[in-house]
This record gives C-alpha cells, sequence and structure tokens, in this order.
C-alpha cells in the first residue's frame, strides 16, 4: 500500500508512518519540521518519501503532490496535521491565533484533498482519512476554536463522502486520546495516564487498512482507544 500521511514528524503522524513502514508499506508524508524531515529521509530511504511542506501554503502543497503522485495516486491519504490553541475562554483567544487554527485544521485538510484527491478519483480507488476528535463530535470549555475546526472537518468529510465515486470512501476518524505534546498541553501531568502515540499506533494503523468502501461518511473512532 502506499500511504500519503501529513503531520508525519510527531505524534500520531511520526507513529502511523513508523508502524506503515515497519509492516511493508510505503510512506509520503509532510510535515513543518525540516530538520525532523531530514531525520527520516536519512532513516527510511526510497521509496519513502518525506518533504517540509506547510498544508496552509497551497502552491507548496500542490507542488509536494506532484512529486508525490509520480508513484502513482495514494490507497490512503491520511490528513492528521493540526494545532491546538492554548486553552481559554473563547473571547480571550486572540484572533490570530483562532484564524492560525481554522487554516491549519480545515483548510490545509482542503488543499490536500484538492491535490490529491482528483487523482484517486482518476485511479478509481482510495480512502481518505480526516482526522478528527472526540470534540469534533462533543464539546469542553476552553477549547472551542479546536473544537470548532474538529465539528467541521465531521461535515466536510461527509459532504466529500457523497461526492466521491463508487469505490472510493473518506470518513472522519476520532482517533482517540493519546499521551502526545498536544495533549500535553491540555492536560498536563494527567496526559501520562493515556496511550503513548507508539500504543496507539499499534491499534490504529491496522485498523485504518480495513477502512473502505463500506465505511464512507461513516464517523468512526479507533477502537480500543480512550
Amino acid at each position: 500500500m502506499h500511504i500519503v500521511i501529513t503531520g508525519i514528524t510527531r505524534g500520531l503522524g511520526r507513529a502511523l508512518a513508523e508502524w506503515y513502514i515497519a509492516n511493508g508499506h510505503t510512506v509520503s508524508g509532510c510535515g513543518r519540521s525540516g530538520m525532523e524531515i531530514f531525520e527520516l529521509r536519512s532513516v527510511y530511504l526510497e521509496p519513502h518519501n518525506f518533504d517540509a511542506v506547510d498544508v496552509t501554503e497551497v502552491v507548496k502543497v500542490g507542488m509536494w503532490a506532484e512529486r508525490v503522485l509520480v508513484a502513482g495516486a495514494p490507497d490512503f491519504l491520511i490528513n492528521n496535521a493540526a494545532l491546538m490553541n492554548q486553552r481559554a475562554p473563547l473571547w480571550k483567544v486572540p484572533a490570530a491565533e483562532f484564524s492560525k487554527l481554522v487554516d491549519v485544521n480545515i483548510k490545509g485538510v482542503a488543499n490536500v484533498i484538492r491535490a490529491f484527491v482528483p487523482p484517486m478519483i482518476e485511479a478509481g480507488r482510495g480512502v481518505i482519512v480526516n482526522f478528527s476528535s472526540g470534540w469534533g463530535r462533543s464539546a469542553s470549555p476552553e477549547v472551542a476554536p479546536y473544537c470548532a475546526t474538529k465539528w467541521a472537518i465531521e461535515g466536510l468529510t461527509k459532504a466529500l463522502a457523497q461526492e466521491l465515486p463508487a469505490g472510493m470512501a473518506a470518513v472522519p476518524l476520532n482517533p482517540g486520546v493519546t499521551n502526545t505534546d498536544m495533549l500535553q498541553r491540555c492536560f498536563g501531568a494527567d496526559a501520562a495516564g493515556y496511550p503513548t502515540a507508539k500504543e496507539w499506533a499499534a491499534r490504529a494503523a491496522p485498523f485504518i487498512l480495513t477502512l473502505g468502501p463500506k465505511d464512507n461518511g461513516q464517523s468512526l473512532t479507533v477502537p480500543g482507544v480512550p
């Protein structure tokens, strides 16, 4: 399988990439950190492909996609890249911070879909997995911007699912709660009580590979994760 993952340099994206590579799949990914992309390139050689790309920059996303698509349309496109706001009541969240979340968590996903999905449609196959959240189906105080973007991902993905031809799928996937840098910023020391990204990937990565047309438009959650 050829699997494309955004936000690959750390957290869930990095854990997924390492699991898929270890299990014989080809991974192409992007992230904003050039240093960590260089590290991935030095550890995982071709046919794997890693690029420093900010998903908010539509032209650069398109150029990245052109390089990746030389190897053909991906079997799975996993939109993982996302930001979390600093916890605060909505009226105290700076406008610039709110806009940045919208740019990465919503527009970034749309940019990647715009670049990769047409070749997938032409190939007549492929699954788009857009990472949602428990906060894309419920809400909590002080994370309103993040909730807003993940609720948007649910709607965006369900609409996309209705636009795809038969044989393809788009799935909004709640990964569950995991001990990542993002969670530590929200939960502090309490984050240690949740599975690590590597532990999570051992469940999530094979589960994602089971997704297909039967799951199109369904709001799903990685099983066995809180």
